[in-house]
């Protein structure tokens, strides 16, 4: 069974600021299943952004996991935002958390 989209978020805030990053929640989204993207800002006018990696990428054995795949790389704030803007007319219930970290790490398992 898979952990609540809410739960998750919850911990994977703590787990960055245990780790020194500044992770915070830019918009919450339906608490049970919603889609979770993430951008790391490197502080440097730049930003990488994850989201849910296809279901072709799950292992059978564990289905429940929670796997992420880059959908942009060292790409402008304003870019990221206009690809979350589009997501979100798909998905008005997406999560976004924002991560402000020099070395862009993620914390989570990444295909």
């Amino acid at each position: 069974m898979r952990v609540t989209s809410s739960l998750w978020v919850g911990a994977y805030l703590r787990r960055c600021q245990a780790e020194g990053a500044v992770a915070t929640l830019a918009h919450r989204g339906a608490e049970q299943a919603g889609a979770i993207f993430i951008i790391v800002d490197r502080l440097t006018g730049t930003a990488d952004l994850y989201g849910p990696a296809p279901q072709s990428s799950f292992s059978e054995s564990r289905p429940s996991d929670r796997l992420f795949q880059r959908l942009m790389e060292n790409a402008t704030l304003e870019a990221v935002t206009a690809r979350l803007g589009r997501e979100a007319i798909f998905d008005p219930d997406l999560w976004i958390v924002a991560i402000e970290d020099r070395d862009a790490r993620v914390f989570f398992d990444a295909v």
